[in-house]
């Protein structure tokens, strides 16, 4: 599919809008195989290998005195260590997770940024594959830390709070439980997911009204075209902003969830 079609194949010369369908292509490479490609793992890849090359570019030549892109590199994961690792975790257990933190941080927001880059135009976190494995990486540590700081006695601090009535276990218990194990990996993910559906959804919207006001209502409504292109424009930069933001926020909640696995009190 077109990354801003307006017509759904009918013919009719109507707008049709973005569809869920965007988010679901055929496969081009090993169609009805477990490998096979569609344009949004093609997406993936694409961002991956970027990601991988401009950590290769800044770093393998790194000096002392740092040179363009070994600043822009270490300006980079400076952000990460000291905004979200350090300042979650502290500089001890900040310093243990700054490699799973920034490795989360880079890949959530290349794919994010996909999004607003042309000729890919979509998010390679807005099909729920990569939210979810990703959420699942951060409910593992989160539980490895647990178990690792406090043992076994970690479920127990985490289902039955300390200075709680024993009486109101009985509903207090199911609450943490839920809110700590179920809730917390789920809207992860759903929060990383729902943002950028949302994100792509507006700016296809935005975009295949321009072209549908300036080449096929044509006369009076190609003046409409300015508009939903100056709209489009606005929500790309903030599209960009929502981009970086979503893959602090995913981060940083991670960093937040392994601080409170640490602590011995929850």
């Amino acid at each position: 599919m077109a990354p801003f079609a307006t017509d759904d194949g009918s013919g009719d010369g109507s707008f049709h809008g973005p569809s869920l369908a965007e988010f679901f292509p055929g496969a081009f490479l090993f169609a009805g195989t477990p490998f096979e490609i569609n344009r949004i793992m093609m997406v993936r890849f694409i961002a991956v290998l970027v990601l991988i090359l401009l950590f290769w570019v800044g770093t393998r030549r790194m000096r002392m005195i740092p040179g363009r892109s070994q600043s822009l590199l270490e300006m980079a994961v400076g952000f990460v260590q000291s905004n979200i690792a350090d300042g979650a975790l502290g500089k001890e257990d900040g310093k243990r997770f700054m490699p799973l933190l920034a490795t989360m941080f880079f890949m959530v927001l290349a794919m994010n940024i996909t999004g607003v880059v042309p000729g890919l135009n979509i998010a390679g976190t807005s099909v729920i594959g990569v939210p979810l494995v990703l959420a699942v990486v951060a409910y593992v540590v989160f539980i490895y830390a647990g178990i690792k700081k406090q043992g076994m006695t970690f479920f127990k601090a985490s289902l039955f709070p300390s200075g709680v009535p024993w009486a109101l276990y009985i509903i207090v218990t199911p609450i943490e439980f839920v809110s700590t194990f179920i809730l917390r990996p789920v809207t992860l993910a759903l929060r990383l997911l729902m943002n950028m559906i949302a994100g792509h959804m507006l700016l296809v919207l935005c975009f295949s009204a321009t072209q549908f006001f300036l080449f096929t209502a044509g006369g009076f409504y190609g003046l409409f075209s300015g508009l939903t292109l100056a709209f489009g424009l606005i929500f790309t930069l903030f599209e960009i902003l929502v981009a970086v933001l979503q893959a602090y926020v995913f981060t940083f909640l991670t960093a937040v969830y392994i601080q409170l696995a640490l602590v011995e009190e929850h």
